[in-house]
């Protein structure tokens, strides 16, 4: 089985792969085109107008990453002019159709969803959208299978040719950062957890081919600390037990690396018999070289593992029980997720896999596990138990593959909808409430 990102579904262009027809507005597509950064990409072009290269760059896609085709927006525009064009939508589509059926083999076509101007001038931005899980790879013009580069065409060589011509199609692949593995409690001696609660989650990305090859860097590894180190996360998980502890020792390598491995951990420093109440582990993992599948991906993955309950405890004030406000959860889920869309962390993990940053995934999905039942763990203030409700003791939150982890208000919807999942799940109703108390009287995140 080939195993492909589903790129739309992780982090290009604002999500437009995954977002619904009804959701492609030319509102978004302008924003998009008018970004100073979107330049076209492995999985991005701009057509001002059909032309037959157009053919060659879906059948490129569909051998390579996927992608999408914007017809009706200029790739470049003099300063003052417009970007986005416009072209005579059926029209569009018609030879782009016909190009395909006539010029690729085996015959196969995109999806074409018409998006059309706000004005009454008939004119709309046709947006190609090229799944690789669907085409019937290799895809030839011509008797040669074109490949996507960054931002350009090019030819797969005979190696390339043969992996593709190898492999089993399916429609039914997890988009890239879903499938992770559920994390586990660390346990003492006497069979009994040792955490308060393990929050995971991760992504998964395709690697370069030369990066296949290689062992992990150590200046690649310790940049990517570095990014991690300046990024939001340290100051979320210091958030944790309202600054249980004021010493802390940065992302660094600790623990089991080795050359296809790499495992970068944070730590808050405690007193007592709970040295780390709060720990962060990162783990790069590079695919093993033997047995190397055709379609060969890295995974990242990060676990928070907090113990703030245990080490409250252990100072010695037991008639205090630590609970964890709602709103640390909010920082803490809020920093994970924007450490993963980090410009700086994202060029590290590009670097490390040896691919273009357009192809490095936004979280699909967050895993928690906790030693009791979640309610048992958030502080009461606002939320009521359902009679009879059951009991949770974590789950997995799947990621809205429509929104944009980079925008703050779609990054905040989505940790909202993490959040109501998880007091329901916990069997309390009024999350929704103290969600929206705390989203009036903060800040908006940036």
């Amino acid at each position: 089985m080939r195993v492909l990102p589903l790129m739309e579904h992780e982090r290009m262009h604002n999500s437009l792969f995954a977002a619904a027809a009804a959701d492609l507005t030319i509102e978004r597509i302008r924003a998009l085109a008018a970004r100073p950064d979107q330049v076209e990409s492995l999985t991005l072009e701009f057509k001002r107008e059909y032309s037959k290269s157009l053919v060659t760059t879906i059948a490129a896609m569909g051998n390579t990453y996927g992608g999408l085709i914007m017809v009706g927006i200029a790739d470049k525009v003099e300063a003052g002019s417009e970007r986005v064009v416009g072209v005579d939508a059926q029209e569009t589509i018609d030879k782009i159709a016909s190009g395909c059926r006539e010029k690729i083999d085996p015959p196969w076509e995109p999806t074409f969803i018409p998006v059309p101007f706000d004005d009454e001038s008939g004119r709309s931005v046709v947006v190609v959208r090229v799944d690789a899980n669907k085409a019937p790879r290799p895809l030839l013009i011509d008797l040669k299978a074109p490949i996507r580069l960054s931002g350009q065409n090019s030819t797969a060589d005979r190696d390339r040719l043969l992996r593709l011509a190898r492999e089993e199609p399916t429609a039914d692949v997890l988009p890239m950062g879903q499938g992770l593995m559920s994390p586990r409690l660390t346990i003492d001696n006497m069979g009994e957890p040792t955490d308060d609660f393990v929050l995971r989650t991760g992504i998964t990305l395709p690697m370069g081919e030369a990066g296949v090859w290689r062992p992990l860097s150590e200046r690649a590894v310790d940049a990517l600390a570095q990014a991690l180190n300046d990024s939001v996360l340290p100051e979320a998980l210091r958030n944790l037990g309202y600054g249980a502890s004021n010493q802390f020792m940065g992302f660094r390598r600790l623990g089991h690396n080795r050359s296809r491995t790499a495992r970068l951990v944070w730590q808050a420093l405690g007193r007592g018999s709970v040295e780390n109440p709060v720990e962060a582990i990162v783990t790069v993992s590079l695919p093993a070289i033997e047995g190397l599948a055709t379609a060969p991906v890295a995974g990242i993955t990060v676990d928070v593992v907090s113990r703030v309950q245990r080490y409250a405890q252990s100072l010695g004030n037991m008639s205090f029980e630590h609970r964890y406000l709602v709103a640390e959860l909010v920082v803490l889920f809020d920093g994970l997720l924007k450490t993963f869309v980090d410009p700086g962390v994202v060029d590290e993990i590009a670097r490390i896999a040896d691919i273009d940053t357009a192809l490095v995934a936004q979280p699909c999905e967050l895993h928690l596990i906790s030693d009791r039942p979640v309610k048992d763990h958030l502080a009461s203030s606002g939320l009521t138990e359902i009679p009879e409700g059951g009991a949770s003791y974590g789950g997995t939150f799947r990621a809205n593959p429509v929104l944009d982890l980079r925008v703050p208000a779609e990054r905040q919807e989505q940790v909202d909808d993490w959040l109501r999942q998880l007091g329901l799940d916990a069997g309390l109703i009024g999350m929704e409430a103290l969600l929206e108390q705390y989203r009036a009287t903060t800040p908006p995140a940036t």
